[in-house]
């Protein structure tokens, strides 16, 4: 029989052989190959808690070799490995061959014997699938994260005498479930056939009044995946109904949840009572964040919030705060969807695929353009502070609201009632629908073969398009902005073709005047 553990690094990770050998000598515990300190003290942690579940630790000089020899392995998730390598090969002779020929074996032992969760378990059984393990022991705290990877057999312990029994059991392994299992949060609803979450407490988009503009343009955001600007005085509103957009996002494909739940796995962010994240995530980190936080690194290559955004929504508040290195470094992640980091010789490739949406002030003071404010700032500082946003940057942003602030508007106006959010998903799960049936992927990432094939306009649409980029002096990424826009504006009413009325929406979220270029 042969016992597997998983040494994580990056997304990647590897799997790592455990062998015993006894050998004569003074009784000791020696391991050998590239071993951290985390998994050297699991040498005196697996000696405890041998003897204090009823066995008896071999009274002879034990070898313990981890290999690849050359690859050095970190974590505590080792313990329960080489505690079952120890005890297999001592009791051998009288036991005999374990059940399965191939293991894989991930916990932290406590020294009364009892098992502790780790973090990295779908990464660690989803590896042993592909290298054709079937079988895999883990901590009961796991068990429902293993369960989850299609085509293995688990067993979750309580305790070091369970996983050694086990090894002996023919029925102890059970089968996960996998896809078919399709993990929902409670209260998930269905709307036209795409599932969305139970809308959350104060998140309804009715209790929004009077930027109508803004949460239309969060609902087309939503519908296609497009990235989006909104800028506004301080107290206008905006991130307040940016920090909802979650209640808009249909739950992610199983397919799309199995990557989203192994970088939160290795990140140690999944929860035990969610084996499977179904919700896309919203991560909104702090103004202060260092280039290593926003895209990952460190010395065992973690994950950044890019990553944990993945197949979610990155939403960066008070972005031009932000510093500009992290701000430029979005913009290769935006056009793979994906992000290398290399550390110590090592690569790692951690997918990226999120939606970037910034929140900002028109200047430092907040008060530019602002009817009854005063701006304090001159023409160079409002410069400034828009140069953050570079060209490339912006060029990646379909949509660019300006969002009004309550000082402009006449006290005791009448306001036109914003739609509830319930009213909203409507129209994106209609959308969300014909993405999924005719490409399988958000029309915010179409490529440009794809935009050809989806995006093809009549006579007089293409003709209206070229004197829109030609009098405004569109980019070509630009124009596949306004393409993608309009294709998800046809494909909330359902409609195959895209029209000059969906063009003329999709110019005018695309073409918002930022304040830099008025001065």
């Amino acid at each position: 029989m042969q016992i597997f553990s998983f040494s994580p690094f990056g997304y990647e990770g590897a799997l790592v052989a455990v062998e015993v050998d006894f050998r004569r000598g003074i009784p000791a515990v020696d391991d050998v190959g590239l071993a951290d300190g985390a998994v050297k003290e699991s040498r005196e942690r697996m000696r405890s808690a041998i003897r204090n579940s009823g066995y008896e630790f071999p009274m002879e000089r034990v070898l313990i070799s981890l290999s690849p020899a050359d690859l050095k392995k970190e974590g505590a998730g080792f313990d329960l490995a080489l505690a079952l390598a120890v005890l297999y090969e001592a009791g051998k002779k009288t036991r005999g061959e374990a059940l399965p020929q191939q293991v894989l074996v991930m916990g932290e032992l406590e020294l009364s014997g009892a098992l502790r969760p780790v973090k990295g378990i779908q990464a660690a059984v989803s590896t042993a699938a592909q290298a054709g393990i079937k079988h895999c022991i883990v901590s009961a705290g796991n068990g429902d994260e293993a369960r989850q990877v299609p085509g293995i057999h688990v067993f979750a312990a309580e305790t070091l005498t369970e996983a050694y029994e086990a090894l002996f059991t023919p029925d102890a392994f059970t089968q996960g479930a996998g896809a078919e299992s399709a993990f929902l949060p409670e209260g998930c609803v269905s709307v036209e056939g795409v599932l969305f979450s139970a809308l959350p407490p104060h998140a309804d988009f009715s209790d929004v009044s009077g930027q109508e503009q803004l949460v239309r343009a969060l609902q087309v955001a939503a519908a296609g995946g497009h990235n989006l600007l909104a800028y506004g005085p301080p107290g206008c509103g905006k991130t307040l109904s940016i920090q909802r957009f979650s209640a808009l996002l249909p739950l992610l494909t199983v397919e799309e949840s199995m990557s989203v739940t192994r970088i939160h796995s290795l990140a140690g962010l999944l929860s035990p009572h969610q084996p499977l994240v179904r919700i896309p995530p919203f991560r909104q980190p702090h103004q202060t964040a260092s280039i290593e936080g926003m895209c990952g690194g460190g010395i065992h290559c973690r994950p950044g919030e890019i990553s944990l955004a993945h197949n979610g929504v990155l939403f960066l508040d008070e972005a031009a705060e932000f510093r500009s290195s992290c701000l430029q470094m979005l913009r290769v992640p935006l056009e793979s969807g994906s992000i290398t980091l290399s550390r110590a010789g090592r690569t790692t490739v951690y997918p990226a695929l999120f939606q970037l949406l910034l929140a900002t002030n028109p200047c430092p003071c907040g008060n530019y353009g602002v009817p009854g404010k005063l701006c304090l700032c001159s023409a160079h500082a409002v410069e400034q502070y828009w140069r953050k946003f570079s060209g490339p940057l912006l060029d990646r942003i379909a949509i660019r609201v300006a969002v009004p602030g309550a000082e402009g508007e006449e006290r005791g106006a009448p306001t036109a009632k914003t739609l509830s959010t319930a009213e909203l998903r409507v129209q994106i799960a209609k959308a969300v629908t014909m993405q999924r049936r005719r490409q399988g992927k958000k029309n915010a990432r179409l490529s440009p073969q794809e935009l050809l094939r989806w995006c093809a306009l009549g006579k007089e649409e293409q003709q209206f398009l070229n004197t829109a980029a030609l009098r405004d002096d569109y980019s070509q990424r630009s124009v596949s902005c306004c393409l993608q826009l309009a294709r998800t504006l046809a494909d909330m009413e359902l409609s195959e073709k895209i029209t000059v009325v969906h063009l003329k929406e999709a110019l005018a979220l695309h073409s918002a005047s930022l304040p830099f270029t008025a001065l």
